[in-house]
């Protein structure tokens, strides 16, 4: 494996975080407390894991700049837009979210899972957009 692989390696773990997260929601609307955080765990592990790789990745590989042109490109800029800010807003709030969940503080960890899980679904569903978009749809990037 080499640091050109990690892309969709990144893209892997973003789907994979999005369908634990999804199943989380799921599970906890239904009333399934263990399958919720077994889940949600996933979603935690699967994330950290993928953003260990992005930082990585990015430090090696630096700036990558989107090939597309035309129409895509303000429409692609602007989903990396949000995606990112989103992205950054997104860490804290898990870590908001996960502790009050460690401390059996559940009224306080719903009120803010109601604000994290779509910021966070939403980061990953674009995340994997993001790649589709940049290496294998209008790819491969610029460098």
């Amino acid at each position: 494996m080499t640091v050109t692989d990690l892309p969709a390696i990144n893209a892997c773990l973003n789907a994979a975080a999005t369908v634990f997260i999804v199943a989380g929601l799921v599970f906890i609307k239904s009333g399934k407390t263990k399958p919720h955080i077994i889940s949600m765990i996933g979603a935690l592990t699967v994330s950290a894991v993928f953003l260990a790789c992005y930082l990585y990745y990015h430090y090696h590989a630096g700036h990558v700049a989107f090939a597309g042109t035309g129409w895509i490109r303000p429409v692609y800029l602007t989903m990396l837009a949000t995606h990112i800010v989103l992205a950054v807003i997104n860490l804290p709030m898990i870590i908001l979210t996960v502790v009050p969940a460690i401390r059996s503080k559940f009224d306080k960890h719903k009120r803010l899972a109601r604000w994290t899980m779509p910021i966070w679904l939403y980061v990953s569903v674009t995340g994997v957009l993001v790649y589709l978009c940049c290496y294998v749809w209008w790819g491969p990037p610029v460098r």
